[in-house]
């Protein structure tokens, strides 16, 4: 499929190229998994990366790599089809999460979390499967803003996510290029271009994190009064001044 080049085209695709080249996310001779879920979020950095890599000054390939977790009524051949009609490399992995997940999860443990642990883990083994060095996710802006909050709020940490980072496994390279990208723009990309958007069909889907929730209507109320509250929080990111902070492990 030829992507709608509009305004909202151009505004998504600078985002992610300044987002790359600004953190160096992508180097020549990477090659990059991409998980894909079926959702508005990967899809949109899927297409976008594959943009890029047609006009880019250096040379990288990338891999499609969905995880079907085992949900019943979750459409993978949905997504498959997507995949390979817009003549990406597709690797399918089917797993039995949703049986782990019922086997070992606490009943007052978050279902959310052990499914993102299992899920991450076969990405990392994946990538490494097929011999990229990158995996590319598609945490947007809002993702960004919306872990500080939770972190602050909740946690007691004042941390978020990178743009760039070493996985544990000290293998795999963690890029996010959507990090520029509002899931706003997203959602209207999503629909301009007709994604096949797959529920992952999970028991709590829809219902679950409640605490992420909470911290996007918070944010909606402070827009009313500041429009530009989620630049800031964003900008918040890149300008730490460890002195004026209580963590005793930064002092000089």
């Amino acid at each position: 499929m030829a992507l709608i080049e509009d305004a909202l085209y151009r505004r998504i695709k600078n985002r992610v190229g300044r987002a790359i080249a600004e953190y160096g996310l992508i180097e020549e001779g990477d090659r990059i998994a991409v998980g894909v879920s079926g959702g508005k979020d990967s899809y949109t950095l899927l297409h976008m990366l594959d943009t890029l890599r047609r006009r880019a000054p250096v040379r990288y390939e990338i891999v499609a790599i969905n995880i079907d977790s085992g949900y019943p009524g979750f459409r993978a051949d949905i997504i498959e089809e997507h995949l390979h009609e817009n003549g990406f490399t597709v690797h399918m992995e089917k797993t039995d999460h949703y049986g782990i997940i019922k086997e070992k999860r606490r009943p007052d443990s978050s279902y959310c979390s052990i499914c993102a642990r299992l899920k991450r883990g076969a990405l990392y083994a994946l990538a490494q499967q097929h011999n990229c060095n990158k995996l590319a996710l598609g945490h947007h802006m809002d993702d960004f803003i919306e872990t500080l909050l939770l972190n602050q709020f909740f946690v007691g940490a004042l941390k978020a996510m990178a743009p760039g980072m070493l996985a544990d496994n000290g293998l795999t390279t963690v890029i996010r290029p959507l990090v520029y990208v509002s899931e706003e723009d997203i959602i209207q990309f999503s629909r301009n271009n007709r994604f096949p958007v797959v529920c992952c069909c999970c028991p709590v889907c829809g219902s679950a994190d409640q605490q992420r929730r909470r911290m996007k209507e918070l944010l909606k109320e402070l827009e009313k009064e500041n429009p530009y509250i989620k630049k800031s929080l964003l900008r918040a990111l890149a300008n730490v001044q460890p002195r004026h902070l209580l963590d005793k492990r930064l002092k000089s």
